[in-house]
């Protein structure tokens, strides 16, 4: 697990100590040195106060907070100082004037994206998600260029989720079960990693954003919102399947999380218990962690790097106007 990120799975109070961190559950305290670190996840339910946030500003630690179910709540920034006018003033004009392309594109590359995860099953042997590989590669991702508006884009990327959705449970291990995707709260063990995962994904994204001048709030397939950082919903969306759904794939059929050792399950939802958590996150992020040799670059970089090398390629679109392609794993940039 990568030193810079913390994760907080157990209830307790979060304080500062001298120039520590002190996570105190069970009435016992446990120590966290701040040199190096950069985020804290807190995904149970934490006390802390102002001395802290304050200890946190100025240390430049982002905290990312999770509800009961796993689901993203909300974000403690340090004092902003990335803002940028100018680009906020771009990024809206780029937005009124060529969202469609950029959507597109997106659209696009989730597609890629969840063709290759697929296409790795099918040459390990699972012939018969071949058909909704070409689905995807062919006919919806061709439809893509006669799209005329964001409802008609948004329509071929839900097909191309409710495709891979169908194809998963055709290569998962026969112990766990996947029939569609339920969010609010998660009704299986496969949906509760997605919901967890996501969110994880989500939030690697709002902090990589952080550190560039884009406005979180300005996004291109995802309606902007004002009670979500919407772009980072946009960037995160290609690195699902490469991410959030290769960890859950891995984990399932090698056997690694199980169903009645790692869930608590009950009639209204299904989570993750503690143990399951700490499985699944610490395979998570060995995935972000994993380096490939960018081809552009020519060096090695991780898939949390990649995250942000995208925000700065729609930098440079916003005020270069260099097309924005996002990443995909076929090209491996």
């Amino acid at each position: 697990m990568a030193e810079s990120v913390r994760y907080i799975m157990s209830q307790g109070d979060l304080k500062r100590k001298d120039n520590s961190l002190c996570f105190r559950k069970n009435s016992k305290n446990h120590y966290i040195p701040i040199e190096g670190v950069k985020e804290i996840y807190c995904l149970n339910e934490v006390s802390l106060n102002t001395k802290l946030l304050d200890f946190l500003a100025s240390n430049n630690i982002v905290l990312h907070f999770f509800n009961y179910y796993g689901s993203y709540s909300g974000t403690f920034f340090p004092r902003e100082k990335y803002i940028s006018g100018r680009i906020t003033v771009r990024q809206g004009l780029k937005y009124t004037n060529e969202r469609l392309v950029v959507a597109k594109s997106i659209v696009r590359g989730i597609g890629i994206n969840i063709s290759e995860v697929l296409y790795t099953y099918y040459k390990n042997g699972n012939k018969h998600i071949k058909g909704n590989i070409d689905f995807i590669r062919y006919e919806l991702v061709n439809n893509l260029e006669k799209c005329n508006n964001i409802k008609e884009i948004l329509a071929v990327e839900g097909s191309i989720w409710a495709t891979f959705y169908d194809s998963i449970r055709l290569v998962l291990n026969e112990e766990f079960e996947f029939f569609k995707r339920v969010k609010r709260p998660p009704d299986n063990p496969i949906n509760a990693m997605i919901s967890l995962g996501n969110s994880i994904l989500y939030t690697k994204t709002i902090t990589q954003i952080y550190h560039t001048h884009l406005n979180q709030g300005i996004s291109f397939l995802h309606e902007p919102s004002e009670s979500r950082f919407s772009l980072a919903l946009d960037l995160s969306e290609v690195f699902k399947p490469i991410i959030v759904f290769r960890t859950i794939l891995t984990l399932a059929n090698r056997k690694m999380i199980k169903v009645d050792k790692h869930f608590d399950k009950n009639l209204e939802y299904c989570l993750m218990n503690e143990e399951g958590k700490k499985i699944f996150i610490g395979e998570l992020n060995k995935r972000l962690e994993d380096t490939f040799k960018h081809p552009k670059l020519k060096r090695k970089v991780s898939y949390n790097t990649a995250i942000k090398l995208d925000a700065l390629k729609l930098v440079k679109f916003v005020l270069e106007d260099m097309p924005f392609i996002p990443f995909n794993i076929k090209e491996m940039m």
